[in-house]
């Protein structure tokens, strides 16, 4: 392969392609690193799928396009998709360096390492408390070690700034005690690292390399949360949420805004200008969080996690790495400790069972949509739970009989709030006071449930008529208790014609929870859609991973 002195357009757009590649490839050895215990998500996740956005702006600009267009739909399109706290660093990132690479049609050594330095500066900027030993500190050694070669040819600037980058991703266990306590090094430097490999890889043929082989995580869990991939340092028993979302703002007011942020929680990142902003904070008062949001402009595609969701799986894993029973994440009830009142819930995907555990619900059973559970599988998580009396929710029109049997035949007294579906039990579980009693708990959690609609995108197995017209085999069908309302040929498109369906301007809240068979671009299409056709309608969004529905949705 010819060496080059210079890079265009159809190089960068090469560089962006192949890093989205080299972070898909490597995407679980990143997160292999982050495993003990998580502060906010896989990291190789979040940032492959920051750069799936990235190159999904791409084709918009054209086939022949000038560096200009290139650069402006990697910025816009790593602002509007960064994952997770490594993923909007690293958005910060890929903003500044295109910041800087957009003066001219073509890149040179001198340009790249001046954009490098922008870009360091750019992302530095971006986070409220710097820490080094983060992704942070890859990107400024890179840089000034660019900047001190900026002289020489377009290759020697890379091969230094990737030298820089890979000493200090070594390093960084030397800078924060915790990833040396874990013998990690941090993961958003090391995804970081590979955008190097493959900048060498398009200007001089260099092999990216591969992902290591699949070898078990570190076994050794520190007190303290591990920052991989992050900017700021997050101490044992910290916050417990982390709350993302975009914000339509004026920039006068941002300084303004990050400052209510740092008194609510900690890791705190906030990049972006021009009045579209990427928020990221973790908290544990999302409502203060988000309606500091209000006060500043418009929050939209809101997100929230539950951290302790993330260590109650590494707990799993790590007994599992002991020679422990293994465990699943939907096995780890939220606490031993006896209440009064407990909860049981059936659902069906690992994240639905950790929204659930997180809204206090003692036990999760397997089942659903065709996967009905048994009276015995229920009735035997009604005993387990450490409370006095229980509250059923069946989530599914099929399994509220069999719940009611349940109550029926316990030795200790159950009700039965007949919930049709998880997302009515999200609501429902807003209502849950362990310390009052299962008859107390049954009315209040109903009249919580009643407050919100619920539906669902799931795709048809046969042909029927329907009051929203002929379905065939393979059809993607939005439905709601009452049926059948919105019929098209994909999912994205039912999902977008049962919104218009149901939502109006006197809703406040849609929550989207994301199933296994959705797609990361089809969720984005459903909350541009909402922004664009229901503005004054916050939308939430969670990664249920569950079978048959791709997305259910509640509304309130």
């Amino acid at each position: 392969m010819k060496v080059l002195d210079r890079l265009g357009p159809e190089h960068l757009r090469a560089v962006i392609v192949g890093y989205r590649d080299a972070l898909a490839a490597h995407r679980e050895t990143l997160n292999r690193l982050n495993v003990y215990p998580v502060p906010d998500g896989d990291t190789g996740t979040n940032m492959s799928l920051t750069l799936e956005s990235v190159v999904a702006e791409l084709p918009s600009a054209g086939p022949d396009v000038d560096m200009v267009a290139i650069c402006r739909a990697v910025a816009h399109g790593s602002l509007m998709g960064a994952r997770g706290n490594s993923g909007v660093i690293l958005s910060q990132v890929l903003r500044g360096l295109t910041d800087g690479l957009s003066k001219g049609e073509s890149i040179d050594a001198a340009t790249l390492a001046d954009a490098l330095a922008a870009s360091s500066a750019a992302a530095y900027r971006a986070v409220m408390h710097p820490v080094e030993g983060t992704i942070l500190t890859v990107i400024r050694e890179a840089s000034e070690a660019a900047v001190d070669r900026r002289d020489a040819s377009l290759v020697e600037v890379l091969e230094a700034a990737a030298e820089a980058a890979r000493d200090a991703l070594e390093r960084t266990p030397e800078l924060l005690a915790v990833l040396a306590d874990a013998g990690v090094v941090d993961a958003g430097a090391a995804g970081l690292v590979l955008f190097f490999e493959v900048l060498l890889h398009v200007a001089a043929g260099r092999p990216v390399p591969e992902p290591a082989p699949d070898t078990p995580g570190p076994t050794n869990v520190s007190g303290s949360t591990t920052p991989n991939g992050a900017g700021e340092a997050h101490s044992a028993g910290g916050p417990r949420y982390e709350v993302m979302f975009l914000l339509d703002a004026p920039d006068e007011v941002v300084d303004e805004f990050k400052s209510c942020w740092d008194g609510l929680g900690d890791s705190i990142v906030v990049v972006g200008g021009d009045g579209t902003w990427n928020c990221h904070v973790h908290t544990d008062d999302i409502g203060a969080a988000v309606e500091a949001g209000i006060r500043a402009g418009k929050p939209h595609r809101i997100e929230v996690t539950d951290l302790s969701e993330q260590v109650a799986h590494v707990a799993c894993l790590n007994a599992d790495a002991a020679g422990g029973p293994g465990a699943s994440a939907a096995d780890v009830p939220v606490s031993s400790v006896p209440v009064n009142t407990g909860v049981v819930a059936v659902a069906a995907g690992d994240g639905v069972g950790r929204i659930l555990r997180s809204l206090g619900v003692g036990r999760v059973v397997a089942g659903g949509q065709s996967m009905n559970p048994s009276t015995a599988e229920i009735l035997a998580a009604v005993d387990e739970v450490a409370a006095k009396e229980v509250v059923v929710l069946p989530n599914n029109k099929n399994v509220v009989a069999v719940a009611e049997q349940v109550a029926a035949v316990a030795t200790k007294p159950v009700r039965v709030v007949p919930t049709k579906s998880v997302t009515a039990a999200f609501a429902a579980l807003l209502g849950y006071d362990a310390d009052a009693d299962a008859e107390t708990n049954a009315r209040t959690m109903a009249d919580a449930a009643g407050h919100v609609t619920t539906a669902e995108v799931t795709q048809a197995v046969r042909e029927a008529s329907t009051a929203a017209g002929p379905v065939r085999a393979g059809d993607w069908l939005g439905v709601t208790p009452e049926g059948i309302v919105a019929v098209a040929a994909g999912a994205t498109e039912a999902a977008c014609a049962l919104l218009d369906h149901l939502v109006d301007d006197s809703h406040e809240l849609v929550t989207l929870v994301v199933g296994v068979d959705a797609s990361t671009d089809g969720t984005q299409q459903i909350t541009e859609w909402l922004d664009a056709h229901r503005p004054g309608v916050a939308v939430e969004v969670h990664d249920g991973g569950q079978p048959l529905a791709a997305w259910l949705l509640s509304i309130e």
